[in-house]
C-alpha cells in the first residue's frame, strides 16, 4: 500500500487514488467462493445449465466474491498513513451490483478517496468510492463506497 502521511492526507480526498492490476475470475476462483460461502445456486457453478438457462452466457461470480477481492485489489492503490499500527474494515456505506462478471474475465478496482475523518486521537476513518471494472465491458460490475480505519 502506498504510504501517506498526515500532512498529505487532505490534499488527496476528492482525488482518484489510482487503478488497481487486472485479475482473472475463472470458474475454479468461483467453484472455491462456492465451496466456501456454501452457494452453489446453478448460475455460478453449473456452466451447462448456466448456458442453456441464463442470459448470462455461461457461469457468473458472485457478487460477494468481486466485493471480497477488494482487499487484494486494494494493496495496491489504497493508502496505508505512515506510523499505522493496524487497519480495520469498517464496512460499508453503499454497494451496488450493477453487472455480473462472466467466467474467465478479469477485473480491476478504481479508487477515489472520498473523505478522511480522525474519529479518535491517532485514529483515521477513510471513505473509498470504489469501481469495480470488467475489462472490455462499458458498465461496472460493482459501485461501492468502503469504510476503513487505521489506527496510529
Amino acid at each position: 500500500m502506498p504510504k501517506t502521511s498526515l500532512n498529505d492526507l487532505p490534499n488527496l480526498i476528492g482525488k482518484e487514488l489510482g487503478v488497481s492490476d487486472w485479475l482473472l475470475i475463472d470458474q475454479n476462483r468461483i467453484n472455491r467462493f462456492a465451496d466456501c460461502t456454501e452457494d452453489h445456486q446453478f448460475i455460478h457453478v453449473d456452466e451447462e445449465r448456466a448456458l442453456k438457462e441464463t442470459p448470462f452466457g455461461g457461469t457468473i461470480a458472485h457478487g460477494f466474491l468481486s466485493l471480497s477481492l477488494l482487499s487484494k485489489l486494494s494493496y495496491e492503490i489504497a493508502i496505508e498513513l505512515e506510523n499505522v499500527k493496524m487497519g480495520i474494515n469498517y464496512g460499508f456505506e453503499k454497494i451496488r451490483f450493477v453487472q455480473p462478471v462472466p467466467s474467465g474475465s478479469k477485473i480491476r478496482a478504481r479508487f477515489f478517496l472520498n473523505n478522511a475523518i480522525e474519529r479518535k486521537p491517532n485514529q483515521w476513518m477513510l471513505n473509498y468510492e470504489i469501481t469495480i471494472e470488467i475489462q472490455g465491458q462499458n458498465k461496472p460490475a460493482v459501485i461501492a463506497e468502503w469504510l476503513t480505519i487505521q489506527i496510529l
